[in-house]
């Protein structure tokens, strides 16, 4: 740990503590917001494209370096206007709906939520290369094994960060929840509201990481040490520039249109425009560092595109299992808790071996373990608990399934992030980092695409209500979720390792 590892590690720690909301958000959701499953994974979509959108940011943020604490406010707005519709939703839904719709205004809060997100990650990415430095104390150049293992740990750092803000703010949600079961729905919504309101922490976060940062700088300069890298000035690329605003205009057009495939226009045109500028900062690389790039990217790119089950999982828990929140907070605590040390206790298998090697033991581990919820959905929970006078139980394999699977999550892209780090030219690191990063986040797009398919085909309903007046505005119905579950547990073992199968036997195999 160094000193100047911390202001970006600020600004993912308060992205870490984004999750306050979230067993809010998902409550609120089911219970008062009638949406299909395959409308949410749609909305999954759209709210990921900000992440896409950091290209153009990216090469935003290189231009106007030295004023890089202006986008971090700007995040920092967006985040708190979004906290604040969320609030009037679940305090004063009467009000907001003379507006427009709960769901318009739902929808305006997911989008504004990770476009500030994005923005201050954009910021921090390129923040962390800066942290890492390139001589040693005596002014030599580092090695490549010594530049390797402090780009892994300040990677390693980050993710770090991003996970202790998510056991805060677990178990912050346990201590709030105590009780709120029994609570009426009026003093319920009352309670959620009061969690938005706090959750306006999170912005104040990031913009004290980014004075703490300004702080440093200005240390430093005081004591005559020079200033981190890039010293040089970073040119316009008018092709990064001008595609990635085409997209941006693009996609906002589509999302407004209307259009019945928006959605795979959108993903279509922005993959062939981030394979262009990647094809762009290829050239900044070595021949075989390109391609082991390509190959290495490839790879994360299909691990992270497969399909997920969708908001019926969270559902079924909730309606059939009676999870209540402050349970799914617990389940979020050890997922935080055991993902932190996995991070620490795995890093060396990060920093010794491939990322084809480390994705083929996550897929491998990601299908083993989608055999408990595929358990709970059949019943294997009333034979258990019938055998173990109750204590094994619906929600003690949901706890060891989470004990198990929560330290494999956060593994596959600290590598892939330490090698972009490693190799992106000084001048241009946020623009690297954000090209790559979008690419990767293009799967995630990709992963909405496919669980909102599968739920057109497997429809999966829940109970919901009018938040405002109480009345039944939906009934449940899980007959289709074993199916749902079963293709999806397929899907996300046989992709990868088909991928990796191929990448390996080709030229762009990788064993970086």
């Amino acid at each position: 740990m160094r000193w100047s590892y911390l202001p970006p590690l600020m600004v993912y720690f308060a992205a870490g503590v984004s999750g306050l909301t979230s067993v809010v958000g998902a409550f609120f959701l089911k219970d008062y917001l009638d949406l299909s499953a395959a409308f949410i994974a749609g909305l999954s979509f759209w709210a990921g494209l900000p992440w896409i959108l950091k290209m153009p940011m990216g090469h935003i943020v290189d231009l106007f370096w030295r004023w890089k604490s202006l986008l971090i406010l700007l995040g920092a707005g967006l985040i708190a206007l979004s906290l604040l519709i969320m609030y009037g939703l679940v305090t004063r839904p009467g009000e907001m709906r003379e507006i427009a719709p709960l769901a318009t205004w739902y929808v305006i809060a997911l989008m504004l939520s990770p476009s500030g997100f994005a923005i201050q990650d954009v910021v921090a990415d390129a923040m962390t290369v800066e942290a890492v430095p390139h001589t040693d104390a005596n002014g030599q150049e580092l090695s490549t094994e010594q530049s390797r293992a402090l780009h892994t740990t300040m990677q390693t750092l980050g993710r770090v960060a991003i996970i202790s803000g998510l056991v805060f703010v677990a178990a912050v949600n346990i201590w709030v929840f105590s009780g709120a079961k029994s609570l009426p729905r009026d003093e319920k919504l009352a309670l959620y509201g009061q969690i938005y309101l706090v959750a306006l922490v999170i912005p104040l976060i990031s913009v004290s990481g980014m004075a703490l940062h300004a702080m440093m700088l200005r240390l430093r300069a005081k004591r005559g040490l020079p200033a981190p890298p890039p010293q040089e000035e970073t040119q316009v690329d008018w092709e990064i520039l001008g595609g990635g605003l085409a997209f941006v205009v693009l996609s906002v057009g589509l999302g407004l249109s209307g259009l019945t495939y928006a959605q795979e226009i959108v993903f279509a045109t922005s993959m062939a425009v981030i394979l262009f500028l990647i094809s762009r900062l290829l050239r900044a690389l070595e021949t075989e560092a390109a391609r082991v790039l390509i190959g290495t990217a490839a790879i994360i790119f299909v691990f992270r595109a497969v399909p997920l089950p969708g908001s019926g999982l969270t559902w079924f828990e909730i309606d059939v299992l009676a999870f209540d929140e402050r349970f799914l907070s617990i389940l979020s605590l050890i997922t935080s808790l055991l993902a932190l040390l996995g991070l620490f206790l795995l890093r060396p298998l990060m920093a010794e071996r491939s990322i084809a090697h480390i994705v083929m033991l996550l897929t491998i581990a990601a299908g083993v373990l989608s055999l408990p919820n595929l358990a709970l959905v059949y019943g294997l929970h009333e034979w258990t608990a019938a055998q173990t006078g109750g204590i094994v139980d619906a929600r003690f394999i949901a706890i060891l399934d989470t004990a198990i699977e929560s330290p494999l999550g956060q593994i596959a892209m600290v590598p892939m992030l330490a090698w972009i780090a490693r190799n992106a030219p000084s001048h241009l690191k946020a623009t690297f980092f954000a090209v790559m990063a979008s690419f990767t986040n293009m799967a995630l797009s990709a992963s909405s695409l496919g669980t909102k398919y599968l739920n057109q085909l497997f429809t999966v309903t829940r109970a919901s209500v009018d938040p405002e007046t109480g009345a039944v505005t939906s009934t449940a119905d899980y007959s289709q979720l074993g199916a749902l579950l079963i293709i999806v547990a397929l899907i996300t073992l046989a992709a990868p390792l088909l991928t990796i199968l191929f990448v390996q036997n080709s030229r762009f195999r990788t064993e970086d």
